[in-house]
């Protein structure tokens, strides 16, 4: 399998006016209000929610915004001029001020509630009211949704300000965090995984929040200093932003009566998710319970797929609950994230996450959130036997599925036609015992090499000669079975479109968001340049610069080898 970008719509809008035309509104047009809320949006105040799919909300501007980047890729994608990015009052939208904008657009936003659930078990605590109805977008903010070259679009800001869901927080993004996102997703989309989309970043020049963080060079596990960030806006675009935490809140208050409309409300929601994710995939002429049984399918296949995709890449989720899980089934939530440099099937880059959402544990983790997705739409089922056994056979299915799916893609990732457990087996052992390099190791052994002296550029340790034989016996034992899967240039050319060349490593990261802080932001768009094109051979001094082993003074010093949930 290859990953390459889609092709680019010619830019066809050129001024905000053109811009507000594209607005259209399925969700508040579909879905019930908070009947709580406010009519004009002026509601940000922690507060509990009892009813409703969305509350009304108008974000808080920036203080004197200023451009950092946009995706140019996904302008181009959408058909928007680069030209807009600088509109002054396109900037004042994607910066928090909503009043510019006019029929048929809203001045408002919204946000929604969902509820959490970690590896299947609900949670209500987490909600400052201790009943589970205060948790939701607490600084996520949409501002716009419409139809864009064919396809429907919801665009949220990241940082946007307080929402009735903020439980007491300020509602604001940093630059570092909103750095971190912008440049991730751009490089999600590169990497071929299905993933929100980064829009444009802006920067206030006045407004600053203090933070919790990691004096330089420090060793600490928690941060150990207070640092005053610029606040940021992201905008985070997604075909929409439903999560599996979004059924389970209506499902559960569903299941309690929590209202009169409780069960009407939750079948409207999964029949929006089905409407704005599943659309073009779910014959519409379909009665409804055989539609949830092609969700269920779609679904577990999406989510397996990606979770294949994330160990590909060497990505690490960090905090895979049910909340933060697209029902979309893409890479929703860049918080406490990181990629995978020095392999280790435990690598956990978020202090705060534990060995359950570790590396290799992501699969576990995805079957809980699709158990947590099964849970919340088969009551609706209950009227319709045949419908609900098909339903529970693709649950009961999820396992094999996600098997299948990460096995065919350890196959790939090795130029191999079907995985072969035992030397699969065989390598996991070897990379954990010479520290290999994640990205650096399967992108030299796309070259297929028939000596390990060219591996060891991903190394971290030295290696013993009897540690050199054993690698040098699997790697005569793989190329056999490469050598007779066919054409070699062939396979190293799909190896090589299969494993990037070019990273996420945070250490290189980090001076771009540090530069940025000063008003440089050079370095940000120098990466977000290098990581568009991941697979490709790019020159000497790029190369020499991203194409290499992470310095061993950095291997546990905070905010690079680990770090805290970005704020």
């Amino acid at each position: 399998m290859s990953y390459s970008s889609k092709p680019s719509a010619q830019p066809c809008v050129k001024t905000f006016d053109e811009f507000v035309q594209l607005a259209d509104y399925s969700l508040m047009d579909t879905l019930n209000a908070d009947p709580d809320a406010t009519v004009d949006g002026e509601d940000r105040r922690a507060r509990q929610v009892f009813s409703g799919h969305f509350v009304p909300v108008t974000p808080t501007p920036l203080a004197e915004p200023e451009y950092v980047t946009h995706s140019s890729t996904f302008f181009k994608e959408l058909g928007l001029s680069d030209e807009l990015a600088f509109n002054e009052k396109f900037r004042h939208l994607f910066s928090g001020d909503i009043s510019v904008a006019h029929e048929p657009m809203r001045r408002f936003g919204w946000a929604t509630g969902y509820a959490l659930s970690i590896y299947g078990t609900e949670y209500i605590q987490n909600c400052p009211f201790g009943t589970g109805n205060g948790y939701g977008d607490g600084r996520a903010i949409s501002v716009f949704e419409g139809t864009i070259n064919g396809r429907r679009w919801e665009m949220q800001l990241k940082g946007g300000g307080p929402t009735p869901y903020c439980r007491g927080g300020d509602g604001r993004a940093v630059l570092r965090s909103s750095v971190r996102e912008f440049l991730a997703q751009e490089y999600m989309q590169a990497l071929g995984v299905p993933t929100s989309r980064s829009l444009t970043l802006y920067v206030s020049k006045s407004d600053t929040v203090t933070r919790p963080w990691y004096s330089p060079d420090s060793h600490s596990i928690d941060p150990d200093i207070l640092v005053d960030n610029p606040v940021a806006i992201s905008t985070r675009v997604a075909p929409s932003f439903l999560r599996v935490g979004q059924l389970e809140l209506f499902a559960r208050r569903a299941r309690s009566n929590a209202h009169p409309r409780a069960l009407e409300e939750s079948i409207a929601i999964v029949s929006h998710l089905i409407d704005r994710e599943y659309k073009s995939d779910i014959d519409p002429n379909l009665g409804f319970a055989d539609r949830l049984v092609e969700l269920a399918k779609l679904f577990r296949q999406r989510l397996t797929s990606l979770v294949a995709d994330w160990l590909r890449v060497g990505y690490c989720q960090g905090n895979f609950n049910s909340d933060n899980c697209a029902a979309g089934g893409f890479t929703l939530d860049y918080g406490p994230f990181g990629f995978c440099e020095i392999f280790d099937p435990w690598f956990q880059p978020w202090t705060g996450g534990g060995k359950h959402f570790s590396f290799f544990n992501q699969p576990i983790a995805a079957e809980a959130n699709y158990q947590m997705f099964w849970q919340s739409v088969r009551p609706l089922l209950a009227e319709n036997a045949a419908a609900l056994e098909q339903f529970d056979r693709v649950r009961d299915g999820f396992a094999e599925a996600m098997q299948t799916q990460i096995q065919n893609m350890w196959a790939a990732k090795l130029g191999l036609s079907e995985f072969n457990p035992t030397l699969f087996q065989e390598l996991m052992q070897l990379m954990t015992q010479a520290e290999v390099d994640y990205t650096i190791f399967f992108r030299e052994l796309s070259h297929i090499p028939d000596d390990i002296s060219a591996l060891k550029k991903s190394f971290y340790v030295q290696t013993s000669p009897q540690l050199d034989e054993q690698w040098q016996f699997w790697l005569k034992s793989w190329r056999n079975l490469v050598i007779n899967g066919g054409n070699l240039a062939e396979i190293s050319t799909k190896m090589k479109q299969t494993n990037p060349k070019y990273a996420w490593r945070e250490w290189l990261v980090v001076p771009a968001y540090q530069q940025a802080m000063q008003g440089n932001y050079t370095l940000i768009k120098e990466l977000q340049e290098i990581l568009s094109y991941p697979y490709d051979e790019q020159s000497q001094a790029v190369e020499d610069k991203y194409y290499r082993l992470k310095p061993k003074a950095l291997s546990s010093v905070g905010g690079v080898s680990h770090y805290s949930c970005s704020s």
